[in-house]
């Protein structure tokens, strides 16, 4: 007897065709979404985006990244709130520091809510340390703005001479 497993959600570059699906995610787990322009001019710029698809579900998350010389910034990764808690958020970060080490970039940089103690905790658990603070980055509801932490992963096993 054989068992057929199903495929997990797995990740392709996003594109335009994704737009309504992204919003809708954006909308539901946020308080101050990223607007379609946003999204939009990421696109344009050629950024790294990507959006993470679930067999019978659709899209389920998406992370959208910009280059820099020798670091990726991170700008958003997001699981749909129905979907969190199943260690996506963790693949979207070892999908995003591959792409970096194809890339010879060793630094990762984020920033997150002050408030969002959860993807904080995940980002510390996969090495990224907290070595700032952007006072009033983000708008909040009952307040003028929340900080944003900053926060940064080395990562290892990035070689410019294929010397690890």
């Amino acid at each position: 007897m054989s068992a057929r497993l199903d495929p997990g959600p797995a990740l392709r570059p996003m594109t335009t065709r994704d737009l309504d699906a992204v919003m809708a995610i954006e909308a539901s787990a946020y308080a101050f979404p990223w607007t379609r322009g946003n999204v939009i001019d990421s696109l344009a710029a050629g950024y790294l985006a990507e959006v993470l698809v679930a067999p019978d579900a659709g899209i389920v998350g998406y992370f959208v990244a910009m280059a820099g010389a020798d670091e990726m910034h991170l700008l958003n990764l997001t699981v749909a709130p129905p979907w969190q808690g199943r260690g996506l958020g963790q693949a979207m970060l070892d999908a995003l520091e591959a792409h970096c080490r194809a890339r010879l970039m060793p630094t990762l940089w984020l920033e997150v809510r002050a408030g969002n103690e959860r993807a904080r905790a995940l980002y510390r658990r996969r090495g990224f340390a907290e070595v700032g603070r952007r006072r009033g980055y983000y708008p909040a509801p009952r307040a003028a703005r929340e900080d944003a932490i900053v926060m940064r992963a080395e990562l290892a096993a990035v070689s410019r001479d294929g010397l690890d």
